[in-house]
């Protein structure tokens, strides 16, 4: 099984996060650690995504959080031959960071599914539908779920373990 690189947003993921629980779950699972988790730079942080990427030394999965599905993709534009997929749960809109959009309206070239909110305090449900479409991702909007974090009751996570499995097993359609 391949390497699943786990990406989380703004102050990380903490040990009641459904990430640090799929990394229980998940065989060869390991985090990509920002220098600052209280400070967002889009491009630092897209540059550790890339050196974790390097570092696994073969083809990952990734799953991302927030800002991480920011992170992920800008970093996945340059590593696309190397992602085998991406859960892309909630992201960040960029706007919001006053990070630059055009950069990242591109299409990624491996499987990927957006799971998003209608109620995400941190991105509006049409925003996270937006960048679906402008990645070629899946979208999946699961309703009333907050930011799908410990926050709004995800701790453990089985309904985005499954998703997740699924994506890997090829059977979410583009």
């Amino acid at each position: 099984m391949a390497k699943t690189l786990i990406v989380p947003g703004l102050r990380n993921s903490g040990p009641s996060h459904w990430q640090t629980w799929f990394e229980t779950r998940l065989p060869d699972t390991r985090r990509v650690e920002q220098d600052n988790w209280e400070r967002t730079n889009l491009s630092d942080w897209a540059a550790r995504v890339r050196e974790a990427i390097d570092a696994a030394g073969e083809p990952v999965w990734i799953v991302a959080h927030s800002f991480g599905c920011l992170a992920t993709v800008t970093a996945a534009f340059e590593r696309q031959d190397r992602i085998l997929g991406s859960l892309l749960v909630a992201p960040a809109d960029p706007e919001r960071f006053g990070e630059p959009t055009a950069l990242l309206k591109q299409k990624l070239q491996f499987p990927s599914l957006v799971v998003a909110s209608t109620t995400d305090p941190w991105v509006k449900a049409s925003a996270a539908q937006y960048w679906a479409t402008q990645w070629g991702s899946e979208h999946l909007n699961i309703g009333d779920a907050g930011h799908i974090n410990v926050d709004s009751g995800h701790g453990p996570w089985p309904d985005g373990l499954r998703l997740f499995e699924q994506l890997q097993a090829g059977e979410l359609h583009r």
